[in-house]
C-alpha cells in the first residue's frame, strides 16, 4: 500500500512540473536569482548562459521536487503504527485529480463543440454507397456526407456521438444491401425507445421491434434509464413517420435475446441490434447471440448488430456482467466461425481512427450540469478503467 502511496504522490508531483515547463509556467526554486535584467553580451555567451541556466534550473527543480515528495509522504504517514492517512489522500490527491480530469474533459466537449458548429453540411445531401466495412467509429464518419444524410433523415442534429453514429451505421447498412424499400421486412432485437422503427416504417417496410419484458428491464434499470419499449407509443416519432404508416408496419414482441423464439425465424430480410448485446450477461452469451439471430433470417438475409469494443486491450476486459467489452479476438472469433458455416462476414476494420476525438476518451460523469450540451465529444468512453467505442458488424447469412 505505502509503495502505491509513494507512486502516486512521485506520479503527481512530476505531472505537476511537467506542466509547468510545457505550459509556461516556469518551475523555479524561491533561491533561483532573477537574471531576467542581465545582458547578454553576445550570441555565444548567451547559448552558455542558457545552457548554465537549464543546468541550474534542472537540478534545482529535482531538490525541490525531492524536498516536496518527501513534505508530502511525512504528511501521509502520521500514525504511530505508520499506517497511510487516507483522509490526506481524498482530500490531497484523489480530489485533485478528479478536478483535473473534469477539466480536461471539460476542453474535450469544447472542443467538440466548436468543431461542430464549423461543420459544412451540404443542401443537396442524398444517400450514397461507400463499401461499408464491419468497422470502429471514427471521427471520419461523423465528418462524411452518409453521416449527414442520415442525421437529416432522422431529423437529429449531427453530433460527435457514437450513439448517433450507431443509428446511421445501421441505417446505411440497410441502404447498401438495398433493404430501405417497400414490403421488406425488419426485426430489432432490444430497440428501447430509439428512432429506428418508426424511420423503417416510414419506408413501408414491416418492423417487429422487440426489447425485454417490462417487468425484468425495472429490475434491471432500463426503464427508469429510458432504454426499454414498454409500449408502441413510445417508439413512435411522428416527425419521422405517420401515425398510420407506423400501425401499419410496427408491431412489439417482449423477446430475451438469450433466447430467440422459434416462431421468429425464418421471416425478415434483416435484423439489427443498436449496443444491446454487450447486457447479455457475457461475452460468450453475445457472441451467441450474433450467432442466433441469423436464425430469424431469410436465406441472404441480413444482420447488423453495433456493440462494445475494448480496443486497447488485447487479453483484459470486462466478462460476466451486466455490461462486458468486446474485444478484437472476439470478434475474428465469431467471423471465422460464421464463415466456416456459410455465412459471409464483411471484412473487419479495427482503426478507431487518428483524428483528435478518436484520442479523446470520455469519462463519466457522462451528464453534468458543467455541460449545457450533454456528451459533446462522446466517441471514445471509460467503461471501468477500459477504453471503448462502439463497433458495427455485418453479415450476410448463407444462401
Amino acid at each position: 500500500m505505502l509503495d502505491k502511496i509513494v507512486q502516486i504522490v512521485k506520479a503527481t508531483l512530476n505531472l505537476s512540473r511537467l506542466l509547468r515547463e510545457n505550459y509556461g509556467v516556469p518551475y523555479k526554486s524561491k533561491e533561483m536569482p532573477n537574471t531576467e535584467s542581465e545582458e547578454v553580451p553576445n550570441v555565444e555567451s548567451k547559448e552558455v548562459l542558457n545552457a548554465e541556466s537549464e543546468e541550474v534550473l534542472n537540478a534545482e527543480s529535482e531538490e525541490v521536487l525531492n524536498a516536496e515528495s518527501e513534505e508530502v509522504l511525512n504528511a501521509v504517514i502520521t500514525t504511530n503504527e505508520q499506517h497511510p492517512n487516507l483522509t490526506f489522500l481524498n482530500e490531497r490527491l484523489l480530489l485533485t485529480a478528479d478536478a483535473i480530469s473534469l477539466n480536461i474533459k471539460t476542453f474535450g466537449y469544447e472542443y467538440a463543440r466548436n468543431l461542430r458548429k464549423q461543420l459544412t453540411i451540404p443542401s443537396n445531401l442524398s444517400p450514397q454507397k461507400i463499401n461499408l466495412q464491419s468497422k470502429a467509429c471514427q471521427q471520419n464518419d461523423i465528418e462524411s456526407d452518409w453521416f449527414f444524410y442520415w442525421c437529416q433523415e432522422m431529423k437529429i442534429s449531427v453530433a460527435y456521438h457514437r450513439k448517433l453514429w450507431e443509428f446511421c451505421y445501421i441505417l446505411q447498412a440497410l441502404y447498401e444491401y438495398d433493404l430501405l424499400t417497400p414490403g421488406r421486412k425488419g426485426l430489432g432485437f432490444g430497440c428501447g425507445e430509439e428512432p429506428l422503427p418508426s424511420i423503417l416504417a416510414a419506408y413501408d417496410i414491416a418492423i417487429t421491434a422487440t426489447d425485454l419484458d417490462p417487468t425484468a428491464s425495472a429490475a434491471q434499470g432500463w426503464i427508469e434509464t429510458k432504454q426499454n419499449m414498454s409500449s408502441l407509443e413510445k417508439i413512435f416519432r411522428p416527425e419521422l413517420c405517420t401515425k398510420e404508416l407506423f400501425t401499419k408496419n410496427v408491431s412489439l414482441k417482449y423477446v430475451d435475446m438469450n433466447a430467440i423464439p422459434a416462431y421468429l425465424e425464418g421471416k425478415y430480410d434483416f435484423c439489427w441490434s443498436a449496443c444491446a448485446l454487450e447486457h447479455l450477461g457475457s461475452i460468450k452469451n453475445g457472441l451467441l447471440f450474433i450467432e442466433n439471430s441469423l436464425k430469424t433470417l431469410v436465406p441472404g438475409g441480413i444482420s447488423i448488430q453495433t456493440t462494445e469494443f475494448n480496443y486497447l486491450e488485447e487479453e483484459e476486459t470486462i466478462d460476466n456482467n451486466e455490461t462486458v467489452l468486446f474485444r478484437k479476438k472476439d470478434f475474428e472469433q465469431i467471423a471465422k466461425k460464421l464463415t466456416a458455416a456459410g455465412h459471409q462476414v464483411v471484412p473487419l476494420d479495427f482503426n478507431i481512427g487518428s483524428c483528435v476525438l478518436d484520442k479523446f476518451i470520455d469519462i463519466p460523469p457522462y451528464y453534468s450540469q458543467v455541460h449545457d450540451i450533454p456528451q459533446e465529444a462522446h466517441l471514445k468512453l471509460l467503461i471501468d478503467r477500459f477504453a471503448s467505442t462502439s463497433f458495427g458488424i455485418i453479415i450476410r447469412k448463407a444462401m
